[in-house]
């Protein structure tokens, strides 16, 4: 999927050029392989070619990403030291007690929106959506499903169906996107509720049986054809775009993130090489940054964090800290 317009704040176009003169450390708080760290390589790499220095990225999985985000938070603010990951984690980990930081606290240079897949393991039982939530239903917190941990893009997106299907599942979590669809491509578990991008390559293979695209909308994936969206199944179901990004901590000289700006806008708003990846791992392309990338996050940082408090894995109440309920 492609966005039709790219989205942007007013620019600084009248800044001086930021030249970095040492690598860029780019914290990736997820393992190596998931969807952040896919994307991630994909936007640096057309960075550096801008930049003209070297981003380093670091994985740094842990916590549901809130210790490689802690990383980049408490680093020198000298605009050397970035993160990466979905926005709407940002605005889980106050909530979950994790890490005390907000989505305001960040510059948010978003370039893809994801979307989650119901998969099976292609030799399950489960034809499609309805009989594996009959089975959820039949047997209450027996059918596992993988995901990168809670506040994951897959866990979120299993609780909004977990919810609308008024059904329980038994939760396996990894260290990251890549390891859960493994695990369940392997047997370990019944089924995953990772992104498209992670299981693009075990769906093209059949190796995963995809049931269902965790949206309202179908999703098209390069290569295999049209997975149908759940609503199909659960008539009124929908799920917010999932933006995923690269953030730096406010506090860093303006014209490190003037340059940056610069670039999403005149590189990566443009970049064939990431509409490429969007379009063969089921993504879609949607670069953003500023005050634009802020509001078009807020639906899922609302509804994840409210998502986690309902079912009581939040510890603070999202609108003690600025977050209402959708």
């Amino acid at each position: 999927m492609t966005a039709g317009v790219s989205l942007f704040a007013p620019h600084a176009g009248h800044a001086a050029d930021w030249k970095p003169v040492r690598p860029i450390n780019l914290i990736v708080p997820w393992a190596a392989g998931g969807s952040t760290d896919q994307v991630t390589r994909v936007v640096a790499a057309e960075m550096e070619k801008a930049l003209g220095q070297t981003i380093v990225i670091v994985n740094q999985p842990g916590a549901s990403g809130s210790i490689g985000t802690m990383s980049a938070l408490e680093a020198a603010k000298d605009g050397y030291t970035w993160t990466a990951g979905a926005a709407q984690d940002l605005g889980a980990y106050e909530t979950m007690g994790a890490l005390k930081t907000r989505l305001s606290d960040w510059h948010l240079f978003l370039s893809v929106a994801n979307v989650s897949v119901l998969s099976v393991n292609a030799k399950a039982p489960y034809k499609d959506t309805k009989e594996l939530l009959d089975a959820m239903t039949a047997q209450p917190g027996k059918i596992s499903v993988a995901t990168a941990g809670v506040t994951s893009s897959g866990h979120t997106a299993m609780d909004l169906v977990a919810k609308a299907a008024n059904v329980k599942y038994r939760h396996v979590t990894y260290d990251g996107g890549n390891p859960a669809v493994v695990a369940t491509v392997a047997g370990e578990t019944d089924a995953t509720s990772q992104l498209a991008v992670e299981q693009a390559d075990m769906i093209r293979g059949k190796r995963l049986r995809p049931l269902a695209a965790i949206s309202d909308k179908p999703l098209e994936l390069e290569g295999y054809g049209t997975i149908q969206p759940l609503s199909q199944t659960l008539p009124g179901f929908t799920a917010p775009a999932n933006y995923f990004g690269i953030f730096i901590p406010k506090g860093v000289p303006d014209e490190v993130i003037q340059t940056v700006e610069k670039i999403w806008k005149e590189n990566i708003s443009t970049s064939e090489v990431v509409k490429k990846y969007a379009a063969s791992r089921g993504a879609m392309f949607a670069p953003t940054f500023g005050e634009t990338a802020q509001k078009a996050a807020w639906p899922a940082v609302q509804s994840n964090a409210w998502s986690l408090f309902n079912s009581g894995k939040a510890k603070v109440s999202p609108d003690t800290v600025g977050i209402p309920a959708p």
